[in-house]
């Protein structure tokens, strides 16, 4: 396939690279506001697991660009600076990381917290929405340490079969709750995000960073009644706008001949870099297919083998095998 393949598959990827955005991500944060507003009234916001950055950009754009705006980025990975964005390169389960962020805004708590992050997906749907959910109380536990009363908290979300947990629980420190599907957000995928807003925590409710805000006690199929929470589904964006689940010419405007266009943003020492360099260099080790081996082998006929006291039996006998592979 070449360069351009993805940019016929997937519209979004495209129309990110050609606006600026160094994730296709960025569309679904905008998508969000527009149905939600969420970024009226923001005047210090945090983006967790901010790596590439796309929903950074946009805060940027939205927050950063306002006279007082301020932005906080934090990730585990290293990301390439933004203009009006503060990078803290930290853990978001340490405690250390929710002092460094209230310090930027100097004792000030923040109006809106953001996390898109999510786990390297296995393909096993059990534990990539577990994954996933841990990572949700993971940013929704630091939120409750920089979180101002009545912010909002934006988060990713598989909405898988015991999602109604996490529903429940950001239920209890929040006085709305909505489950959010944006237009560039693809039909096929479980993902979604929790909306969540009027942040109100339990009275008396102590932020602790050293304890999850659930643990292994709970029973996922023994939610009824009150404790049982379900969230309105909403679908965010104009429903005439672009399918992320199609593929579209890659002369979108009529009479404009395509250009390619690189990404914004190269990643910054990716996991797979060395890998990259090893290939480039013919080092990396090369596995043979199976139409690459030739197998030749010289079978003699089964020789009778004979057993004293016993009756005679033909065992085959393979001798002067011969592999030879091409290089």
């Amino acid at each position: 396939m070449g360069r351009t393949s993805k940019d016929k598959r997937d519209v979004y990827y495209r129309l990110a690279k050609e606006n600026g955005w160094r994730a296709r991500s960025a569309f679904k944060l905008l998508q969000l506001d527009e149905e939600f507003h969420l970024f009226q009234g923001v005047k210090r916001a945090v983006d967790l697991c901010a790596a590439p950055g796309s929903w950074s950009q946009v805060l940027s754009q939205k927050v950063g660009g306002q006279t007082s705006g301020q932005v906080v980025a934090v990730d585990l990975q290293a990301m390439a600076p933004l203009p009006g964005v503060i990078q803290i390169q930290g853990d978001i389960t340490q405690l250390s990381t929710a002092k460094k962020i209230i310090q930027h805004f100097e004792g000030c708590p923040a109006d809106l917290v953001v996390c898109d992050g999510a786990p390297d997906v296995t393909g096993l749907h059990d534990v990539d929405e577990y994954m996933q959910a841990q990572l949700l109380l993971a940013a929704l536990n630091i939120a409750t340490h920089v979180l101002k009363l009545g912010g909002c908290f934006v988060a990713k979300i598989f909405r898988g079969r015991d999602v109604t947990l996490l529903y429940s629980q950001l239920r209890v420190f929040f006085s709305s709750v909505l489950c959010a599907k944006p237009k560039s957000s693809r039909n096929s995928s479980i993902e979604a995000f929790a909306v969540c807003q009027g942040y109100d925590p339990p009275e008396g409710f102590i932020p602790d960073l050293t304890r999850p805000l659930l643990d292994h006690s709970y029973d996922f199929n023994q939610l009824h009644g009150p404790a049982r929470f379900i969230v309105p589904f909403v679908t965010c964006g104009d429903l005439s706008a672009y399918d992320s689940d199609r593929s579209y010419p890659l002369d979108l405007e009529n009479g404009s001949e395509y250009k390619y266009t690189p990404p914004t943003q190269p990643p910054i020492s990716p996991p797979y870099q060395e890998a990259c360099r090893l290939k480039k260099n013919g080092q990396l080790a090369k596995e043979l297919l199976p139409q690459e081996c030739s197998i030749n082998r010289v079978d003699k006929l089964p020789q009778p083998l004979s057993v004293p006291n016993c009756h005679t039996l033909l065992a085959p006998k393979v001798e002067d095998t011969e592999i030879k592979c091409s290089p």
